[in-house]
């Protein structure tokens, strides 16, 4: 309804309630009376006439016939007749292409009246006509109000260019309206500076590799400058603006924040959110122990909490942003639990985004205070809001150990209250707590059984059952208990018949004389009676190994599970970062990233904070209040110093067949590194260290933290233990395609290359010419370099040239930086004719001597025959190191990647690769680039990846596949940055072959 208000806008106050006229009529033969009208002598009737026209416009008639007799009303003084043909030619220029021609003659003249506002208005009207045909006509009227002595008309003209160029942008380009738009940066106006920026940003946004903003300090001074006297629009242009720069150093960052801090006060949210944004960024280049560092954190305490006091929906906005700035910076707002206590009459959505983020700042100093509250909100009316305070006592215990007895004894208060959602609720929480801390709260579980019967959601059901079968032995009627839950199998949902399956096989184990007539008769309902694949895959493996060897059942299945992860919701690193250079933004506030919700090419460029000045740590733990000790340093690959600083150090041992183990006490700082990322894509908390999953081959694992697939625990057992279960079935049914025979036991079932496909073998790159004849003698070698199980052969074609025979060949290798070195003489058996060619195949070895090379693939190489010694060099692929061992267990994986600095973490971009994630993961995979783990976020697969160099250096690499992008970004961290080059291009070389 934009033309209705512009039409009340452009009359007095006392006239807009006469101006609903306007919008009553309905006569027939309407049309032909209005172009009556707009043909009259009298400027008073005419000017009615454009109401009338405009009026049936907005809503919804089509007067598009009436098209030349508004256009003619255009050539008058009357501004405000003015604008209502311009609004009328807006909206149907593009209708009436041919006809807007008629128009241009005017608008070339308005551009030069003498009245500052028609240039504006006419100028602003040709941005909004999107007709190619008369583009070219408005160049030079744009042109002459780029430059015009009133700013009003420049800050109009350079928001026009933006437009323009969104229709032509080659038209604009050659007529250098950009370097205009680039000079006004420098404009004496803030409003024109503060437009300049928003028209480039836009361009530069569609256009994300021109290079548009070309910001130095004297370009951001001079925004600062104009940020202080413009509109509060224009402050939010500049701040954005500044966002995208990186200061050189931390004393320029230190400035910027200086001068950007007083727009905190602004009465505006939208600019303090803006300015928020520059500050978070620019403090990752401020060293921690700076003075101003700490000052910096105290002053933005205070508006963000200012914002809570606007309206809800404002709140919650706000709420959003502060989410992640308190993942990002939890000291920021570590003293100001009280303002995100909830409030009676705050809608829902404003409660549950409190709570969430009082549980992130909740610490020892502060759980006293944030428990009562949480036992305060768990006897409210709203369900959804009790079940989710509930939850949060439930991550007060896992998050600080000493509130942990606390919350148990709250939890069971609650229980007491017998009202059903709560009930279900609390016990879904202990059983997190029983995985945080084994042995010590058992004690409940008697109550916890005397509420069986009340569970009727399925997540409550199974965290239940999980209870009962992981402590089986010390409730004496688990059999009785689990019977119950048996009757009804089939109506249970996949995640219930899941945990059903799994507490009755470890029952079986734990009290194997009492149970086996039970465990028999679940393994049937899951193997033949059900249709689901994952629930049937878990049968055959229990059926598998009771049957064929139950001591490895039981290693298997009753394994001690690692300790869960204090918080599993935490936004994973780099999204993060990317989320905190959008504060203030709808991606703030959906927390995904523009890509995941903007169609199109703009706003698609992934931002990232800029590394952390003078310090290798990585950028802020996402931890937030930690309590007691800190837990042992989790184990890691182990640092070697500057690893190819000096190449000698290097340890060259044969690579070991084992990546290092971790104690499960590192399990909740590894868990945090991507805290709800790669922790949530890797299935269960608790994991099978060395054996690939079966179910990765087909559909995903239903989401359950107490799937059970461990091994690892020596806890012994009779092997007659399966004596009286029958024999797995031999094959599964037809319609399952079969089953993989029983002899293989264990090696069968878990066997699958990797979860992910079969990989397609090593890629040889095709041989090139090392040793041209002419520099030799007449002797010509092309060649390649290959991995065939496991060893590195260097495979050669030697060509004689020569009039003369060849024989007694050798070759020798110069120090390189792998030590690369022939493992055996090189056999050319038979003597080299003129002109013939003979094909041989070198076997290396790595344990030669070392010394750094430029470029580091580089090999040196020394060729001898009867005839002479000749020299030539050759590069061989990084992939010839990757070892085959070079898969990490998954925690391995996340304690490295955390432990490994930020400063280390190198991003590439993989262009034109058709392939969708499991296709590349393959092919990844014939060279020994190995999938941790996959996870697929809003369409953009993410694929975590593990090398191993024969040299024992680690590289981890984060892969991203947008579907239907053929462009993946790259992400590879390494103790050894000056590999990252090199493993790019081992990437791009596979995937594009």
């Amino acid at each position: 309804m934009e033309w209705a208000s512009q039409l009340c806008e452009n009359r007095g106050l006392g006239s807009k309630m006469t101006d609903s006229k306007y919008f009553t009529t309905t006569k027939k033969g309407e049309i032909f009376e209005l172009k009556a009208e707009l043909n009259s002598d009298k400027k008073e009737k005419k000017k009615e006439a454009v109401k009338k026209v405009i009026a049936s416009m907005t809503v919804g008639k089509d007067v598009s016939a009436l098209f030349p007799d508004v256009v003619n009303c255009m050539q008058t003084d009357n501004l405000e007749l003015k604008k209502l043909v311009y609004l009328y030619l807006m909206n149907y220029a593009k209708s009436q292409p041919d006809m807007a021609i008629m128009a241009v003659n005017t608008f070339v003249k308005d551009c030069e009246d003498p009245n500052p506002l028609i240039r504006a208005l006419a100028v602003r009207t040709m941005g909004c006509i999107r007709v190619d045909k008369i583009t070219e006509y408005l160049c030079e009227p744009l042109r002459k109000c780029l430059k015009d002595e009133d700013p009003y008309v420049r800050k109009t003209a350079a928001v026009c260019v933006a437009k323009l160029h969104d229709i032509n942008a080659q038209l604009v380009e050659d007529q250098g309206f950009l370097d205009t738009l680039k000079d006004l940066i420098s404009d004496s106006n803030p409003m024109v500076v503060a437009n300049a920026v928003a028209a480039l940003s836009e361009i530069a946004e569609s256009h994300p590799n021109s290079n548009l903003l070309d910001l130095n300090p004297q370009t951001i001074n001079k925004l600062l400058t104009a940020l202080n006297e413009c509109t509060e629009w224009g402050q939010i242009f500049i701040l954005d603006c500044l966002a995208n720069y990186t200061p050189r150093d931390d004393r320029e960052s230190q400035s910027i924040c200086e001068r950007v801090t007083p727009r905190l006060s602004h009465a505006n949210s939208a600019v303090v959110l803006s300015a928020v944004k520059v500050l978070m960024k620019f403090m990752e280049m401020l060293p921690k122990d700076l003075d101003y560092y700490g000052t910096l954190l105290k002053k933005l305490a205070p508006p963000l909490v200012t914002l809570l006091s606007a309206e809800p929906e404002l709140q919650y906005v706000a709420l959003r942003n502060i989410n992640l700035i308190v993942q990002k910076r939890p000291e920021i707002l570590k003293h100001e639990m009280k303002v995100f206590f909830v409030k009676y009459n705050d809608p829902i959505y404003v409660k549950l985004e409190k709570l969430d983020i009082m549980i992130r700042l909740a610490s020892q100093a502060n759980i006293a205070q944030v428990l009562a509250e949480l036992k305060e909100y768990a006897t409210e009316v709203d369900v959804d809001f009790v079940r989710k305070a509930v939850r949060a006592i439930g991550r007060c215990a896992i998050k600080v150990e000493q509130s942990a007895e606390r919350c148990v004894s709250t939890l069971l208060d609650l229980i007491q209250t017998k009202v059903n959602y709560v009930v279900q609720e609390a016990i879904v929480v202990i059983k997190d707590i029983f995985r945080k801390y084994p042995n010590k709260y058992e004690s409940v579980i008697a109550t916890l059984c005397e509420n069986l019967d009340s569970l009727d959601e399925p997540e409550a059901r199974a965290a239940m059952i999980w209870i009962v079968g992981e402590y089986a032995e010390r409730i004496d009627n688990a059999d009785e208990l689990l019977e119950s839950f048996l009757e009804g199998f089939h109506d249970e949902s996949t995640q219930v018949q899941l945990q059903l399956l799994t507490a009755i096989v470890k029952l079986f184990l734990k009290k194997p004389t009492e149970t086996q007539e039970l465990v028999q008769q679940v393994l049937s309902l899951a193997t033949q009676d059900s249709d689901n694949p994952d629930l049937r895959d878990r049968g055959y493996i229990y059926w598998r190994l009771l049957s064929t060897d139950p001591v490895a059942a039981k290693e298997v299945v009753l394994a001690e599970k690692p300790l869960i992860s204090e918080e599993t919701d935490l936004i994973e690193p780099t999204l993060l970062e990317e989320l905190i250079c959008h504060i203030g933004t709808l991606a703030s506030v959906y927390h995904k990233p523009p890509s995941a919700f903007v169609e199109g090419s703009r706003g698609v460029q992934h931002r990232r904070l800029p590394p952390r000045a003078g310090s290798v740590e990585s950028a802020e733990s996402p931890d937030v209040g930690q309590s007691g000790p800190s837990e042992a340093p989790p184990a890691v690959i182990p640092s070697q110093g500057d690893l190819l600083g000096d190449l000698l150090n290097l340890d060259l041992a044969p690579p070991t067949a084992t990546v290092p183990s971790v104690q499960p006490s590192m399990q909740m700082g590894a868990m945090d590194l991507l805290g709800g990322g790669l922790d949530s894509l890797m299935g269960d908390e608790s994991d099978t260290p060395g054996v690939s999953h079966r179910t990765e081959v087909h559909s995903p694992q239903p989401s359950s933290d107490y799937s059970e697939r461990e091994l690892g625990g020596d806890i012994g057992g009779s092997p007659s233990m399966g004596a009286g279960l029958g024999a797995a079935p031999t094959a599964m049914p037809a319609a399952l395609g079969g089953a993989p025979p029983v002899g293989g036991g264990l090696g069968d079932l878990f066997d699958l290359g990797g979860g992910v496909g079969m990989p397609t073998g090593f890629y040889v790159v095709p041989k090139t010419l090392w040793l041209p004849a002419m520099k030799a003698k007449g002797l010509e070698i092309s060649g390649t370099f290959a991995r065939r199980g496991g060893i590195i052969q260097m495979d050669m074609s030697l060509t004689n040239k020569a009039m003369s025979v060849m024989t007694d060949f050798a070759i020798q290798f110069n120090r390189n930086s792998f030590g690369l070195a022939p493992a055996g003489p090189l056999q050319v058996l038979t003597p080299l004719s003129p002109n013939q060619t003979i094909d041989v195949s070198l076997p290396l070895s790595t344990s030669g001597p070392v010394m750094k090379m430029e470029p580091l693939n580089n090999l040196q190489v020394a060729v001898k025959n009867n005839i002479d010694v000749f020299y030539f060099s050759c590069q061989f692929p990084l992939s010839l190191l990757f070892v085959e061992d070079g898969k990490m267990e998954r925690q391995v994986f996340l304690a490295t990647w955390k432990d490994i600095p930020n400063d280390n973490e190198a991003q590439f971009q993989i262009k034109d690769i058709h392939l969708n994630s499991d296709a590349a993961s393959n092919k990844l995979q014939g060279s020994n680039i190995f999938t941790i783990a996959k996870r697929t976020v809003e369409g953009q697969d993410m694929l975590y990846q593990s090398i191993k160099l024969t040299n024992s250096i680690w590289v981890l690499a984060e892969m991203r596949v947008q579907t239907g992008n053929p462009n993946y970004t790259l992400s590879i961290k390494c103790r050894a940055p000056e590999v990252c080059q090199f493993v790019y291009q081992c990437y791009e070389m596979v995937l594009k072959n």
